[in-house]
């Protein structure tokens, strides 16, 4: 596959749609735009979004069920239920963290083929459509953070970045940018294609049929209550703590590494997503594995990456050095903005990327 076809897929997918054999599909969407005239009687495009209605009632459908399962997490259903759901929450999280961001976005560290199927499972519960183009959007926000390039710019505000780039049609700009990230090494890996292949059959599978199953097969949970509390709630419980990363991680916090972009470090959101909420250091330093400077201080996914380390599952693990923390501190005073999506990005300072290709191997195991 090459990089001027993987847009076109991404282009007439919604999130939670299967994209089998869509590289065949006629192009169906049409970017919305305006010409109004500028001060000087120039005309410029405007865009103007329109709503795509089929995300737009799953967002509806998912959330209100969320509710309602959460109802019946205090009158109804039994307790190890709701403790099923929570804990099926947390250990998925780690396919986010460790798996589609860490490992697949950022190439941050190296994963033997065990470890990347357990991580692509963990990921395809979590129903946050597939491993491909997860990454594909990230590296773009990453790489046009803060521009209309990027698909959930936090300037165009909260609701904007938390879930409505889910149900408006995406920036020209998005769809344009799209088509320039190099996607190669995620199609060159076997298991990150087959999820892609077989999305649909798996999210059924993997989303749906088995956290259902567990609590009424166990324990004798009517199928009722599981469905809601065990889909609906515990699958919307999921996206809007990975929405948190999107919008309040680009809004509240400190920004001790970067004042001049708008992700921020935030306790709240780090204790609810693994780790992630140290965004202001991630932003900088994409690459670093832990994704914070202080690795274990709250970051169970640094820790998750750590325990597969000891079994030799993950390995080649990235990190950043005392004195690039202090030297890119000291370059991005002065309003400069990093560009860089990973490791091996050609935005990567020059003297950056030597260092880390020199760094003798930590001994964090």
């Amino acid at each position: 596959m090459t990089e001027g076809n993987h847009a076109n897929i991404i282009e007439n997918e919604l999130p939670f749609n299967n994209d089998q054999n869509a590289e065949n599909k006629p192009h169906k969407r049409k970017v919305e735009i305006s010409n109004i005239a500028d001060k000087e009687g120039k005309k410029e495009d405007v865009f103007v979004p329109k709503i795509r209605w089929p995300d737009t009632l799953v967002q509806l459908y998912l959330h209100l069920g969320c509710l309602y399962g959460l109802y019946l997490c205090v009158v109804s259903a039994k307790f190890v239920t709701v403790i099923f759901a929570l804990l099926t929450v947390y250990i998925s999280g780690f396919g986010i963290t460790a798996g589609a961001h860490r490992l697949w976005s950022h190439k941050s560290y190296k994963a033997k083929w065990p470890l990347r199927l357990l991580l692509v499972l963990l990921f395809t519960i979590t129903g946050q459509r597939h491993v491909y183009i997860w990454a594909l959007d990230h590296r773009v926000h990453h790489k046009y953070s803060e521009t209309n390039a990027d698909p959930h710019n936090a300037k165009r505000g909260f609701f904007f970045s938390h879930v409505g780039w889910l149900v408006l049609t995406p920036h020209p700009d998005v769809v344009e940018k799209r088509k320039a990230v190099d996607m190669s090494d995620l199609e060159a890996d076997a298991i990150v294609m087959w999820q892609k292949k077989y999305y649909l059959p798996l999210f059924v599978i993997f989303n749906v049929l088995l956290p259902v199953s567990i609590p009424v097969y166990f324990w004798n949970e009517t199928i009722w209550n599981s469905f809601w509390i065990n889909f609906n709630f515990r699958f919307t419980i999921t996206l809007n703590i990975a929405f948190f990363v999107n919008s309040v991680a680009h809004m509240w916090g400190q920004k001790p590494y970067d004042k001049n972009i708008s992700s921020v470090e935030n306790l709240g959101v780090s204790l609810a997503t693994l780790g992630e909420g140290w965004h202001n250091y991630h932003h900088v330093f994409p690459w670093d594995y832990k994704a914070g400077e202080l690795g274990n201080t709250y970051n169970p996914s640094t820790a998750f990456i750590h325990f597969f380390a000891k079994l030799g599952w993950a390995y080649d693990l990235k990190s950043v050095s005392r004195n690039m923390v202090i030297r890119r501190t000291i370059k991005t005073g002065d309003g400069s903005h990093p560009e860089i999506w990973g490791y091996g990005d050609t935005d990567i300072d020059r003297e950056d990327m030597e260092e880390l290709d020199n760094m003798a191997e930590e001994k964090y195991i």
